[in-house]
């Protein structure tokens, strides 16, 4: 059985801390499936901010 590669585990820490600034052990804490869950968030959330900046761009056009 193969780990969970060490790369990932940093570059989700460091995805959750700049976007939420929560401590290194407040993120290295949580389960595995929880900090993936809350990398998908951030990520939605980014996406919606995204488009949401796209169209008001757009729209003053």
């Amino acid at each position: 059985m193969r780990g969970y590669p060490l790369e990932r585990i940093y570059e989700e820490v460091d995805f959750i801390a700049y976007h939420f600034h929560w401590s290194l052990a407040e993120i290295i804490d949580l389960e595995h499936r929880d900090r993936h869950r809350w990398c998908e968030e951030i990520s939605r959330i980014n996406r919606r901010m995204s488009e949401e900046k796209q169209r008001s761009i757009l729209e003053v056009g």
